[in-house]
């Protein structure tokens, strides 16, 4: 029977919930509240979580407010995107020195881009003064119309003419723009890796390079014309 009675408690202890210290705090009426689990009276007071000695584990912030609880939640998405953008910003420059051991090596990419768009300015170039030729005899021809409408044919070829001049001076300016681009892409990728080349660490934001420095990370381009090599 006795084994029975000492049993019977021990069994019971298994069963019910593990007590991994003890919560003590102070509610805002002045009275003292103690238990074993986080206190509902104090949720928005600070408590002391105790040891099973008496001595004090941690402190036990109070819990946040929803107001609060949605600015954490916004800090830490912030901080989240900030870790991506900055892992991002590594592989970024990692993959940057792995494809250019040096300079020359970038500047022959460099020009490598910029040739495809000179050889298409090239050809709209080309198009342009074949479009100039084809149009001097239909304004000759006009000339016999004077104070006349045109006929339908001879209009129509104009017009024509016309449309196609416009859609290669287009072209031409467009890839004018794209050569820009290209270029200030090209020169953001040399100042990030000339400071990693002398040991600047990859992902670290750019700095704005000085104003001398600008003339030689910046090769000038012809809009036209074969590619220096």
């Amino acid at each position: 029977m006795a084994g029975l009675w000492t049993a019977a408690p021990a069994l019971a202890q298994s069963k019910g919930p593990s007590i991994s210290g003890i919560y003590t705090c102070v509610t805002q009426d002045g009275r003292k509240l103690t238990s074993d689990r986080p206190i509902p009276e104090c949720a928005n007071r600070e408590q002391r979580l105790l040891n099973t000695d008496g001595s004090t584990r941690r402190m036990v912030p109070p819990a946040m407010s929803p107001e609060e609880q949605a600015a954490a939640e916004a800090r830490k998405r912030q901080q989240d995107n900030e870790l991506a953008l900055r892992q991002d910003a590594i592989r970024r420059d990692r993959n940057l020195l792995q494809r250019y051991k040096d300079e020359a090596s970038h500047q022959r990419a460099r020009e490598a881009a910029l040739d495809d768009i000179r050889k298409a300015m090239q050809l709209s170039e080309q198009r342009l003064k074949d479009l100039s030729a084809e149009r001097k005899p239909l304004q000759e021809e006009t000339e016999f119309y004077k104070g006349k409408r045109l006929p339908f044919k001879l209009q129509h070829q104009l017009d024509t003419n016309e449309a196609a001049a416009a859609a290669q001076r287009e072209s031409i300016e467009n890839q004018r723009a794209e050569m820009v681009r290209l270029n200030r892409i090209f020169d953001d990728e040399l100042g990030r890796l000339r400071r990693m080349w002398a040991g600047q660490p990859p992902g670290l934001p750019d700095k704005p390079a000085p104003s001398t420095a600008t003339s030689s990370a910046s090769p000038t381009v012809p809009p036209s014309g074969p590619a220096s090599r």
